[in-house]
């Protein structure tokens, strides 16, 4: 009977440590936090090392809501009572760290005892929460990145992608406790969507139709999978009447940011491959369709259009150099087509209003690309020109690397036509998709 009492402590342990990273995993934060702090004060009897990782899981309850809600960028933190003022992320998550380290050797150099198994147990939690701990870290680090490149003119999403999966798979198996499956899940699920977010963006800007749809598409179902756990869980609040009403948890800031930066990326998509897009369903139905995402480019190009009277706008693609181009949409992989030539090495990725390049007018189109080649990659001029011969006037910009959106009017018009410059000027700061990164600290504008 006396060896079933000494027993009896493992199992209640195990479940408040399984009660606790279940409401972490469901980012009830200040929940798992209470509960732990209540616990630890209620268990003081329980040994050292039971509450130096109660301490230890109600500081990192504190960190998961900071980092969640990515506070930490360019925002005081304040009322944590774990946290100064001027405490980095980095700081917090390298002093969580220390604390862990210490409970993983006090348990791995402790004597035999009845409660040993339950000693192990600690330890080795601890130790697979110091490798958490530095995966925190770095995925810190990159939203900080990330939001210093909300400034540049163009992102290199290839190498953010190298990191993320150099970082996944360094990490992936190193906090497979199942107490801690549901952490596990959690950073596994997050590291995927913003890799699979930043991939589609490369993969846009190479207009790459299927990898990109791909992308977007795992993106979209993990995200999906995710918000089931604020639906899942609702939080009771006592109203004025004495009645209880339920309200479901509000997401963390993180998740809101990568579900903007998902449909931003959606626009950017549905505008880039629309003709292909438009093969599978009637004009009038990929108009109410476009004109869901945010921005619709489609829609405000035809406003513009119609607005001022511009003959034609198209977005032009440069695939010099691109051995694997075969034109609008999917291709089979092993399909043969020869590599295009000449004015066929630029096709309109998108041309209003008729869907047609206008043919007369790209020889000149083209000589202009290369002629200003310098002022368009500075990827914020707009450069204007009118033809005597055809009588137009051509406005050029360049949103990203391999395409120009030019604007095209009939007859002459003047340099100064600043309605023209600031539209171009909108659309191709918008295309360039470096807004989303701007919006990752909470109450930034966008």
């Amino acid at each position: 009977m006396a060896e079933v009492e000494e027993l009896r402590p493992v199992p209640r342990e195990r479940a408040i440590l399984e009660s606790f990273f279940a409401q972490l995993g469901m980012f009830s934060f200040d929940r798992a936090k209470d509960y732990v702090e209540k616990e630890k004060d209620s268990s003081r009897s329980s040994g050292a090392i039971w509450s130096s990782l109660l301490a230890a899981l109600a500081h990192l309850a504190a960190a998961e809501k900071v980092y969640h809600n990515l506070t930490f960028l360019g925002q005081k933190i304040g009322g944590q009572s774990f946290f100064s003022r001027k405490d980095s992320i980095r700081t917090v998550y390298t002093s969580l760290y220390n604390e862990l380290k210490k409970v993983a050797t006090v348990g791995r150099h402790s004597q035999p005892t009845s409660s040993s198994s339950l000693e192990d147990l600690l330890s080795h939690l601890s130790e697979q929460l110091c490798h958490f701990t530095q995966a925190r870290m770095e995925m810190a680090d990159l939203y900080e990145k990330l939001h210093s490149l909300s400034s540049q003119k163009s992102v290199n999403s290839e190498e953010l992608v190298s990191t993320l999966e150099a970082t996944l798979q360094k990490y992936s198996s190193k906090f497979h406790h199942p107490i801690l499956a549901r952490v596990e899940e959690g950073f596994q699920t997050e590291v995927d969507v913003v890799t699979q977010l930043l991939r589609c963006q490369a993969q846009v800007s190479e207009w790459h139709f299927l990898p990109a749809l791909l992308s977007l598409h795992s993106a979209h179902t993990k995200l999906t999978a995710w918000a089931l756990l604020f639906q899942r869980q609702k939080e009771t609040r006592k109203n004025l009447f004495g009645g209880q009403s339920q309200k479901a948890v509000q997401p963390p800031h993180l998740y809101v940011w990568l579900q903007r930066f998902h449909a931003v990326l959606l626009a950017k998509f549905s505008f880039y491959f629309h003709e292909a897009l438009s093969r599978q369903t009637a004009p009038g139905d990929m108009r109410t369709l476009t004109a869901r995402t945010a921005p619709d480019y489609y829609g405000k190009i035809s406003a513009f259009i119609r607005k001022h009277d511009a003959s034609n706008v198209s977005l032009v693609f440069d695939n010099r150099g691109s051995e694997s181009f075969q034109g609008h949409g999917y291709h089979h992989p092993h399909s043969y087509r020869e590599a295009p030539k000449g004015v066929e090495q630029f096709p309109a990725v998108v041309s209003l209003p008729s869907g047609e390049r206008p043919l007369t007018h790209w020889p000149n189109v083209i000589m202009m690309m290369s002629d200003r080649a310098t002022e368009l990659n500075a990827l914020d001029k707009v450069v204007q020109f009118y033809d005597d011969k055809v009588q137009s006037t051509y406005y050029l910009t360049r949103p990203e690397p391999h395409f120009t959106l030019v604007v095209i009017f009939d007859g002459r018009k003047s340099e100064k036509e600043q309605h023209i410059t600031s539209f171009l000027q909108e659309i191709s700061s918008s295309l360039r998709n470096s807004k989303p990164f701007s919006i990752l600290k909470p109450g930034s504008k966008g």
